[in-house]
Formats: structure tokens, C-alpha cells, sequence
């Protein structure tokens, strides 16, 4: 794991997005198309917004798939992340083929399968991801499962994600946040080829610290990120502000 530190939010993203887009330029090069999972949440702003304006990506050679979504969401909710990621980025690029939660579905357990097949067809090959104040990876809330092979799973979102999804302002109130969505697992964020992780904001400082410097621990669910020979972590200065190393 690679470990990067920029003095701005807009820096932070920017260079995320350098990577991003090199990896997909490169994988569509060798390989003809490129496979990419991609976050959600205020974090991600400044990232999606550099990455879609890259040049010399084919975006029509690319797979995206959906990260996660609230269970009983539909697409045009104002907190729905398929809304988020069809403003921000399916809309602006128009990816050859996507893959989104359907939140909405009247049996979760069976959307999981869904894309649970869709997904074992395929080879990820880069994963656009941030981490939350609580330490999550995906919607995967501490003490996360480091163990299930399953790609998509049923979680429960812990008081400490509800009150930052809150504290966002996607919600009026936190009592409007839902308690359950479906996350991508993390073993299936880590079997991706790359990972690149762009964590700007104070907010996010503690749980950098404890990721990043503390044990690697279910507790700390973006910790695994640590055992990933390609995982490359942009953070600005203050979202780095507590660690003691470089």
C-alpha cells in the first residue's frame, strides 16, 4: 500500500483521478475493456469530477459496477448512490455496461445473487473506493467480515455511518437514514487488481490513524486495505493531520 498526501481537497482528487485514469487507459490497452468499481459519498466529489474529464479514456470499453445502495431505495431518491453515480459519472461518460444495486428490489437476498453472478463472470481491475468516519470500506461497519467470499452481502449500517451519512446532509433528519443496504463484501474489494482510495476531510483523520497505523482488525475495516500489493491511498493534509509517519 502506497500512502500519498496533498496540501488540498481538489489536489487529493486530482491525482486520484491520474491514477484512475491510467489504469483504465492501460487495462483497455492490454486487455480491450476494463472492469471498475466505483464509491459514492461527499468524499468522492472532487475525484469523479477530475476522473470524467480525463481524456483518452474509451469509456465505452468499461464495466462499472455499484459499490452499494440502501435497501427500499429507488433510483430517483435523493440519497440513492444509483442517482449519484448516473449524475456524477454514467451520465457524464456513459460506461459500456453497468451494473447497479436495484435497492429497490422486493427481496434483497435475491438481488444479492443477482449480482453475485454477474459479477464471479468478471475480472475487476481497479476499485475507486473511500472509507468512512467509522473506518467502513464500502458499507462494511466494524467489526467488519474479512472472511465471506460472497461478492454482495446484506449489512446492518451501525450508528456511527448513519450519523455521518446524516451529517452530509443527505438526510433531513437521522431518523430518515435506513438501517440496511447491500455492500459489496470486502474480499471482493480486494480481489480487485488495484484499489485507489481518496480520503479528503478532518472528519475522516481518526479513522485514517487507526486504519492506517493501527492494527489490521475488523474493527478497522479499511485496515485490509494494508495487505493489498496495489493499493494506493490519497488523503489531503487534513485528513492525514494525526498520523505520525511521512
Amino acid at each position: 500500500m502506497k500512502i500519498e498526501v496533498f496540501k488540498t481537497k481538489a489536489a487529493c482528487g486530482g491525482a486520484a483521478a491520474d491514477r484512475g485514469a491510467d489504469i483504465l487507459k492501460q487495462t483497455i490497452a492490454a486487455k480491450g475493456r476494463a472492469g471498475f468499481i466505483v464509491a459514492t459519498g461527499a468524499s468522492q466529489f472532487d475525484f469523479l469530477k477530475a476522473l470524467t474529464q480525463k481524456k483518452g479514456i474509451n469509456w465505452g470499453l468499461t464495466t462499472m459496477y455499484h459499490l452499494d445502495e440502501y435497501i427500499g431505495f429507488t433510483a430517483d431518491h435523493p440519497a440513492s448512490f444509483r442517482r449519484y453515480l448516473k449524475e456524477r459519472l454514467v451520465d457524464v461518460v456513459q460506461p459500456g455496461m453497468v451494473h447497479f444495486i436495484r435497492g429497490e428490489a422486493s427481496d434483497a437476498a435475491a438481488e444479492c445473487r443477482r449480482l453475485n453472478h454477474i459479477i464471479s463472470q468478471d475480472k475487476i481491475d481497479v476499485a475507486f473506493v473511500g472509507i468512512g468516519e467509522n473506518g467502513h470500506l464500502a458499507f462494511n461497519d466494524p467489526p467488519a467480515d474479512f472472511d465471506t467470499e460472497v461478492p454482495y452481502i446484506i449489512v446492518k449500517l451501525d450508528e456511527a455511518c448513519r450519523q455521518q451519512q446524516f451529517g452530509e446532509a443527505w438526510f433531513a433528519s437521522l431518523d430518515e437514514v435506513p438501517t440496511t443496504a447491500i455492500s459489496m463484501s470486502v474480499q471482493q474489494i480486494m480481489k480487485s487488481e488495484a484499489v485507489i482510495c481518496t480520503v479528503p476531510d478532518e472528519r475522516k483523520a481518526r479513522a485514517v490513524k487507526q486504519c492506517f497505523e493501527g492494527e489490521i482488525s475488523p474493527m478497522h475495516p479499511a485496515s485490509i486495505l494494508r495487505k493489498h500489493p496495489r493499493a494506493y491511498v490519497y488523503l489531503d493534509e487534513p485528513a492525514a493531520s494525526l498520523l505520525s509517519q511521512g
